[in-house]
């Protein structure tokens, strides 16, 4: 079953469920995500307050091949001391959910990721999105950016396991000219 949801050009949101083929389009997001779920025979539980100015909600996962799973040893001292605003939980890998300060998104993850990397040795390398859409609007801290921290996780992992190192990767992104 595959659900989908879409912020359209004109602030509406599109919710499908491709296994039954509703579609809903609606300008509450919230209906939307409501109706569809319904359809699919979920729960939906309402999404969660807003966080404070300067703070950032985020969850970020550990994906190994090999791993155990959330209980593997590895994970050990993150369990019993994650980084301050966030909680392991078991998303079938290893997971924190966050909420951290942060100029934008981008920042409060970077500087969760280098945290948990100095404090415990582990790299994590996704936010969790199992099958990113093309593009999910354009707010600077919103869904899109949270594809695009996902998408630059994921890639220096898959970057890192072929043997590539860190001057291989800021040279790619230094040779699309961002600034």
């Amino acid at each position: 079953m595959s659900l989908s949801f879409h912020r359209n050009p004109d602030g509406t949101t599109t919710g499908r469920n491709d296994a039954s083929g509703l579609t809903v389009t609606h300008a509450d997001g919230e209906e939307v995500k409501r109706r569809v779920y319904e359809d699919a025979g979920w729960e939906c539980a309402p999404s969660p307050p807003p966080v404070p100015a300067g703070f950032h909600r985020f969850c970020l996962v550990h994906e190994e091949f090999d791993a155990a799973g959330f209980g593997d040893e590895r994970y050990a001292g993150l369990r019993e001391r994650p980084p301050d605003g966030c909680l392991p939980v078991d998303r079938g890998h290893f997971a924190l959910e966050c909420e951290r300060p942060g100029r934008t998104l981008l920042d409060a993850v970077a500087g969760t990721v280098a945290e948990v990397r100095r404090g415990h040795e582990l790299v994590m390398n996704g936010l969790g999105i199992e099958k990113p859409p093309e593009w999910l609007g354009d707010e600077r801290d919103g869904e899109a950016a949270h594809l695009a921290a996902h998408l630059l996780l994921t890639g220096v992992h898959r970057a890192r396991l072929l043997g590539y190192g860190r001057k291989d990767v800021v040279r790619l992104l230094d040779a699309t000219g961002i600034g």
